[in-house]
């Protein structure tokens, strides 16, 4: 498999879980009972805890783009739908 490929698929299931992981656990201020920023939205996040969705977004993406290449080189989606190489 071309390497430039497993890169190209490894940055588009990361940032489709990166954005799915984003509202996950986050409480905005107007929620919260800790002080509001000046000038800020009420509905911005209190602690939005990117670092940690990162790699969240980051191991689950080895995952699947393990997956992907384990079926691609395996020949499952080549015989089954019967596509070229």
């Amino acid at each position: 498999m071309n390497p430039a490929t497993v890169i190209l698929v490894f940055v588009i299931i990361w940032w489709m879980v990166f954005f799915t992981l984003l509202p996950v656990g986050v409480r905005a201020q107007q929620e919260d009972d800790a002080e509001r920023t000046p000038g800020s939205d009420p509905s911005a996040p209190v602690n939005p805890a990117l670092r940690k969705k990162m790699l969240w977004a980051t191991v689950i993406t080895v995952v699947l783009t393990g997956l992907y290449v384990w079926l691609a080189e395996s020949g499952i989606i080549a015989s089954q739908f019967d596509l070229p190489y």
